[in-house]
């Protein structure tokens, strides 16, 4: 199987999301709500809100002018309604937020319904949402779909190998359908920030002061994500990084494994006492 080195280098096109049809998974509060709000700015064309939280997913879409639709994203029947539902009222969506996701703190021996809703949340609702939006985007011949994955997705997140686990899955995905779709008109980006101002933040920095005073130290705003994004889609990356030190970490983990493990090990035994 050939593999590119990167000798033949993307020519990244400008995306205008003016007028584009959005539709925002887990769009209610966090970077969902900062998106939507970015969006809407730079003159998105209808921006839709779905979330399990009907009642907040209204404030947003009255918000930023947009609409609000009830979605379990782990009901796959549901997603199927909800993405014809957009399609009957504004064609094909152009830009699908897989945005949704849940923190899930503990080990291998974490219970075995944390694991499977974990899973269920972070992976699956990206598998059921591509796969009842993809027919129309390759019937059109254009599309994008944006991953909100985590810097968990290519590093790890220390204390919560639920959530690591899921979100390393989601980024595999993402990557996945920007290799298999990307010659046929499907844009993917995949969203790994690190520590973001959102009521998640209070589940890091482990039990030290100085950790969490680190992680305080690091977080950056919802909106400041939602600017990354805007700039990300325009510039067609796959990785958008709003931490860019993030991808620092990443070629130091690429480029020595084993030195990188034995960082995150003294990490580890800093962040949680004990191991």
């Amino acid at each position: 199987m050939p593999c590119h080195n990167g000798d033949e280098a993307h020519e990244r096109q400008s995306v205008d999301i003016r007028e584009k049809v959005i539709l925002i998974t887990g769009g209610a509060s966090g970077i969902g709500a900062a998106m939507a709000k970015r969006f809407t700015e730079s003159g998105a064309g209808a921006v839709i809100i779905a979330d399990i939280d009907i009642d907040r997913a209204q404030e947003v879409a009255t918000t930023v002018g947009g609409e609000a639709v009830h979605l379990d994203v782990t009901d796959e029947d549901e997603t199927r309604s909800v993405i014809e539902q957009v399609a009957r009222a504004h064609g094909t969506i152009d830009l699908l937020c897989l945005n949704a996701g849940i923190p899930t703190d503990g080990s291998v021996d974490a219970p075995n319904e944390d694991w499977q809703r974990t899973w269920d949340v972070n992976v699956m609702a990206h598998v059921y949402a591509t796969r009842h939006a993809l027919p129309g985007m390759l019937e059109k011949g254009s599309g994008y779909i944006l991953t909100t994955a985590s810097a968990a997705g290519l590093l790890t997140n220390i204390g919560a190998a639920p959530y690591s686990v899921t979100k390393h899955a989601a980024v595999a995905l993402a990557e996945w359908l920007a290799v298999t779709y990307g010659q046929r008109g499907i844009t993917v980006s995949c969203l790994c920030p690190m520590f973001v101002d959102t009521p998640m933040l209070a589940g890091f920095g482990g039990h030290t002061a100085e950790m969490q005073g680190w992680v305080k130290s690091l977080a950056i705003t919802t909106d400041d994500v939602a600017e990354a994004v805007l700039e990300g889609i325009t510039e067609e990356r796959f990785l958008i990084l709003p931490h860019p030190e993030v991808g620092e970490y990443f070629q130091r983990k690429a480029a020595d494994y084993d030195r990188w493990i034995a960082g995150m090990q003294t990490l580890q035994s800093s962040v949680v006492p004990g191991t």
